[in-house]
């Protein structure tokens, strides 16, 4: 989708365009680099250049972004003695060799402005203040110490730090946010730059879809330009798709829409793509006044202002700005009157004709379909992961309770705990004739209890709150049972002070009560462990699956079986629209089509305060929330290179029940208003 992409920036009227260097891609095992396909960087880069635009390359490597483990590798977090993103030495030898590595793959294709290439920013770190002030003094030093080792690596072109706001000389700070109109460099002579204005906001899992009025956005680039800012970077101008286990957070969606001006499917989203195109060409139009001149602020009322370019050789360009949120405002600017309809700001290119009022939408609204297709998912084939058999293909044994990723070091969202429960004759009759409760304490994110072999309950945390308590009966008999807990992740921390601690899993305690010689402690028995699941050890999600494996007819499959793969075959449907996939039948889990992950998937029903467009403040809207009621996450993304015209393989992973003849794959269709 790369130079589509690109070409529909260009027709947005961009000059850059803006990329992470995702570290956990690029390197997935220490020194074991991987810049093929999809993580082709070089290619990527050179299909911008070809475009005619600029990059502003931002290689942290930590990149944040919603995006599993920050974009670290996890095997980063097993280098002995290491601390993120702090004066550590293990840490900076660490990110130097890969920042080193990317700078100079970008030098060897001569692709930094400095070599005649369309590189014109790189970023070192991200957004590190917060953690900085975390640090104290160590974080200091590591801020430093990455803005020098940055620019000893001679690119010829400026390193920024974003919200940063004691970067070193001569690296430039930049801001992130709604707004960025209150911002100043912390040196005179640096430019006012904005890396992230936000376009909206991302889901999570549960949370509702967040969206930002075109023309709010509009206005906060207008007021960024007209107080001298030179540099706007949407985030996101395509959302994307999370797709695989790539996404974050915990709990964010694979969907990575963002409210963007274009969609996750790659369709251009109205009013917004429009509405920022007219901005852009109107801020074009007064290139050489920005460029040559600072603004004179002018009072013309109360609530509004004129903020006048105007250069030696002549050229004049102003920004006329209302920012009473509720009341048109009518003013006088050089003997002329314009009106400003609330919370608006007018461009004037030649200080004279009103070309563009950031308040002023000139396109409806797009309509989006998602329309059936002829596929259909022929003969649906099942297999059942066998919980039984968890105890004799267990990893290993010990007393106590295990952190999650410490042992699947993120191989799998996956984890069996497992242990025994011996209930003597004399102690089964329970007290009232009640069946025991079993309680949990997990660190996070999911889990699913099976007592004997049989789901007996699920419990989730959320983005909030990731930890929770399972409570919930249990139905032991006499002898010994078996109780086995799948704990699940879903997505490792992307954030924060040493997230790289943050624990995952079951930590404990793990209680029985009501047996009749009282509670009973299952913390520290013996318990067996398990990473990943029976279908990912035999490679289920691939085409090249192991060819014993026994798929059952579905017509025998009992329906809405946990731990259950499904599979089926299908042709891919005629025409170039998008495609997505309907899993709103199913619970939760995993899909893949030909081997490739779609992500994962999750009807979980968006709750909280639904209640549109809220105000931040007096005025300045912060995004508009939609969708309560309904599933976070309905659609996801299939791309039509990932497909063959016939026999294109889809395989799903349930973990608690759900009717896979339901799944159905759709076009997307979007039409103008």
């Amino acid at each position: 989708m790369w130079e589509g992409l690109i070409q529909k920036a260009k027709d947005g009227a961009l000059d850059v365009i803006d990329t992470y260097v995702f570290w956990n891609l690029h390197e997935p095992s220490p020194g074991n680099y991987n810049f093929e396909g999809r993580y082709d960087l070089v290619q990527f880069i050179k299909l911008v250049q070809k475009a005619g635009l600029y990059v502003h390359l931002r290689i942290g490597p930590y990149v944040c972004a919603e995006w599993n483990f920050g974009g670290f590798p996890v095997w980063l977090k097993f280098v002995p003695g290491i601390s993120f993103r702090t004066d550590n030495e293990p840490f900076k030898l660490a990110m130097q060799k890969f920042t080193q590595k990317i700078v100079q793959m970008m030098k060897d294709e001569k692709l930094f402005e400095s070599q005649g290439g369309p590189i014109i920013l790189s970023q070192i770190e991200n957004e590190y203040e917060p953690e900085e002030k975390a640090f104290g003094d160590a974080g200091y030093a590591y801020m430093t110490w990455a803005a020098h080792m940055a620019l000893s690596l001679n690119t010829g072109v400026p390193w920024v730090m974003c919200k940063q706001s004691d970067a070193p000389e001569p690296v430039i700070n930049t801001c992130n946010g709604f707004y960025c109109d209150y911002f100043t460099p912390n040196k005179p002579y640096k430019p006012t730059m904005w890396t992230e204005a936000w376009t909206g906001w991302f889901n999570d899992f549960g949370g509702p879809v967040h969206q930002r009025p075109a023309e709010d956005l509009a206005f906060a680039v207008a007021r960024f330009i007209q107080k001298g800012g030179s540099f706007v970077n949407y985030y996101m101008y395509h959302g994307g798709t999370n797709f695989g286990r790539t996404a974050g957070g915990p709990f964010i969606t694979t969907s990575y829409d963002y409210d963007a001006p274009i969609d996750e499917y790659g369709l251009i989203r109205q009013p917004k793509y429009n509405h920022l195109r007219d901005l852009h060409l109107a801020i074009q139009l007064c290139e050489k006044a920005l460029l040559t001149s600072d603004p004179t602020v002018t009072a013309l009322g109360s609530y509004q202002q004129a903020h006048v370019f105007s250069s030696k050789s002549g050229d004049c360009a102003a920004f006329l700005s209302n920012y009473n949120p509720k009341v048109t405002a009518r003013v006088t600017f050089n003997n002329l009157h314009y009106s400003l309809p609330p919370w608006s700001i007018s461009i004037l290119p030649d200080c004279k004709n009103d070309v563009f009022n950031t308040a002023k939408v000139g396109v409806k609204t797009s309509q989006v379909e998602m329309l059936p297709t002829e596929s259909e998912f022929d003969s649906w084939e099942a297999f059942s992961e066998d919980v039984s058999s968890v105890d004799d293909t267990k990893i290993y044994t010990v007393a106590g309770l295990l952190e999650q990723i410490n042992v699947t070091r993120d191989t799998s969202d996956y984890l069996w705990y497992t242990t025994g429960v011996h209930i003597s004759s004399s102690e089964s009759f329970l007290k009232g004739g009640q069946q025991p409760i079993l309680t949990v304490e997990s660190s996070g994110h999911g889990l699913h209890v099976f007592v004997n072999g049989q789901l007996s309950g699920s419990a989730y945390g959320t983005r909030v709150y990731k930890r929770f308590t399972y409570k919930g009966e249990v139905k032991l008999h006499a002898g010994r049972n078996r109780i086995s807990l799948l704990s699940i992740a879903v997505g490792l921390p992307n954030d924060g002070p040493h997230f790289e601690t943050w624990k995952t899993g079951i930590l404990g305690p793990v209680l029985l009560h009501g047996l009749d010689k009282g509670q009973r402690d299952l913390t520290w028995q013996k318990w067996s462990y398990k990473i990943g699941l029976q279908g990912e050890d035999l490679n289920l999600g691939s085409p090249n699956s192991i060819p014993s494996v026994e798929w059952t007819q579905r017509s025998i499959v009992v329906q809405r079986q946990p731990l259950t793969w499904h599979r089926a075959f299908f042709g891919t449907p005629k025409g170039d629209e998008p495609l997505a996939l309907d899993m709103s039948s199913m619970g939760k889990g995993q899909v893949w089509i030909n081997g490739q992950s779609i992500g994962r998937y999750w009807s979980v029903y968006a709750n909280g305060n639904c209640t549109g467009c809220s105000y931040k403040g007096t005025f300045r809207p912060t995004t508009c929330q939609f969708g309560c009621g309904q599933p976070t996450q309905k659609w996801y993304h299939v791309p039509r290179s990932w497909l063959k015209p016939t026999q294109n393989l889809l395989v799903v992973f349930e973990e608690t029940g759900g009717d896979v003849s339901k799944i159905s794959l759709a076009k997307r269709l979007v039409t103008s208003g």
